[in-house]
């Protein structure tokens, strides 16, 4: 497969990509992203543990790592107008929470209203640009929040 463009050559900025390091347990870990989103006005209505799912089904071996799918309604109902539904495919915006080492966890996002953009799946670009903005102060908070 082909992609349009040279994903190597793109700036993290470019698909909103943030990180954060804590210095804790991996539960605590999770708690703590969990509530910060909450007080940032995000909802959390899927999470799950993909390594607990493929250590378990496949023998995999994995290291903690813990997926809180992060949703704020008012931004997801305009994403989803300002792209013709299509951005659904992309839902929730996914806080990763992995353990890098005991005590060491990483919080990981990418911006799925970056990404969309970046596929072309806007039909109102100026819409998508307020949402950008909107949903990229959000996660700004939770990431400050995160390294306090």
């Amino acid at each position: 497969m082909t992609i349009p463009f040279d994903p190597h050559e793109l700036d993290p900025e470019e698909y909103g990509e943030t990180r954060a390091t804590l210095s804790t347990d991996h539960e605590s870990a999770i708690e703590r992203v969990r509530e910060v989103c909450l007080d940032e006005g995000f909802g959390i209505p899927v999470e799950f543990s993909p390594s607990e799912l493929l250590n378990e089904k496949v023998d995999a071996d994995r290291d903690p790592y813990y997926v809180l799918g992060a949703c704020n309604p008012s931004m997801a109902n305009r994403a989803l107008d300002a792209t013709d539904g299509r951005i659904g495919g992309l839902f929730p915006c996914n806080m990763i929470v992995r353990e890098v080492e005991p005590g060491t966890q990483e919080v990981y996002h990418v911006s799925i209203m970056k990404i969309a953009r970046l596929l072309g799946l806007p039909v109102d670009d100026e819409e998508m640009d307020a949402i950008i903005d909107d949903t990229g102060e959000m996660v700004d908070a939770v990431f400050v929040k995160l390294e306090e």
